[in-house]
């Protein structure tokens, strides 16, 4: 064979052909010569081998003889016109319509798409007993939003919509350009009425005829019951307006504020509880402070520094009914100083071996 059309295409001789049109469309992307760092030569040698590779006919030609018999043909792409490509392919057979067709339409170089709002990200703070419940927000936002007074149209309120000049009511516009291979037509979004194919024949004046407007805008935010410091919460729609489109994310990052009592564990709570050395040698209540407030806890006599009580259902919500629990770090607080009364009181406990 002249040429290895799967090595230039990078895929494996037993490779299916959706896995050739896959590597052919990826190529075709980076080296396409109207794209900065494009190749001319290295994109009409992936077309090439694109258009054998891509043709079972022509495929099987090639595996068996190292050459293809058969000649190109068929339609145009969708969009593109690639009448002046002919001579320049035309000693390879390459079927240009279907390799243009099937790379362009739809969001490539020449498709067309819906037009989208710019996502928009902003960080708030809440306390950590809103981090563990939940808790609602509201912000104010300026961005590009929807006009209230013509409700996006972009026309006068009472007044109708005419056919659009530029683009004849079809909402694209067909742009030629010429390259070194030749010339091709882009199909691009009519600017002038933004794709909808018709445009105000009295503009609104709040907006003047755009459909959009930069303002102050409300919006509430749920921040769930759980959420972790860092996280983001995306809300859909919430970003900016643009005609003919629809509005971009709104992104918020969460930060929570640190409790000086409490720590978060997954689904659980954990806090120190400093008691006496009595207290834990005896047993006693403590009176403990709970994000759900005062619970009365029982020590147990002998209970030992670092030794975990479990306060069930007091942790952090899971789901509608079920929350983890608060565990509590016993931390036994020693005395700096002790009276000589307590200090013969000690001595007494050590003689018995305590």
């Amino acid at each position: 064979m002249d040429k290895d059309y799967y090595r230039i295409l990078g895929v494996d001789k037993k490779a299916s052909k959706d896995d050739v049109k896959k590597a052919f469309h990826k190529l075709a992307h980076k080296y396409h010569p109207d794209k900065q760092g494009g190749d001319a030569a290295k994109f009409k040698e992936i077309s090439e081998a694109y258009s054998v590779l891509g043709d079972e006919k022509k495929r099987a030609e090639y595996d068996s003889y190292g050459r293809v018999f058969s000649g190109g043909g068929g339609d145009s792409g969708a969009g593109f016109d690639f009448s002046g490509f002919s001579g320049n392919f035309a000693d390879f057979g390459v079927d240009l319509g279907d390799i243009f067709g099937n790379v362009f339409t739809g969001g490539g170089f020449g498709g067309t798409r819906t037009p989208r709002g710019r996502d928009i990200s902003v960080d708030i703070e809440v306390s950590f007993r809103e981090a563990i419940f939940g808790a609602r927000r509201n912000l104010m936002l300026a961005k590009q939003a929807v006009c209230d007074t013509c409700t996006g149209s972009g026309a006068k309120p009472g007044t109708s919509m005419e056919t659009c000049s530029r683009c004849n009511g079809s909402g694209k516009v067909r742009d030629s350009k010429s390259s070194i291979l030749g010339t091709f037509t882009m199909v691009q979004t009519c600017s002038a009425c933004h794709g909808n194919g018709k445009i105000p024949k009295e503009k609104c004046s709040t907006c003047r005829g755009e459909g959009v407007l930069r303002r102050q805008e409300s919006v509430d935010i749920m921040i769930p019951p759980g959420i972790e410091n860092g996280e983001m919460i995306r809300l859909s729609g919430g970003g900016e307006a643009v005609k003919g489109g629809v509005s971009g994310d709104l992104y918020i990052k969460v930060h929570v504020a640190t409790d000086p009592l409490f720590r978060k564990e997954g689904q659980n709570l954990l806090r120190d509880l400093q008691i006496k050395l009595s207290d834990a040698l005896l047993g006693t209540t403590y009176k403990v402070k709970t994000l759900d407030g005062d619970v009365d806890v029982s020590i147990p006599p002998g209970a030992s520094h670092g030794e975990i009580i479990r306060l069930k259902g007091k942790g952090v919500p899971s789901g509608k009914s079920k929350r983890g629990d608060l565990l509590l770090r016993i931390v036994i607080s020693l005395p700096s100083k002790l009276s000589k009364s307590a200090k013969g009181l000690i001595e007494k406990l050590r003689e018995e071996g305590i």
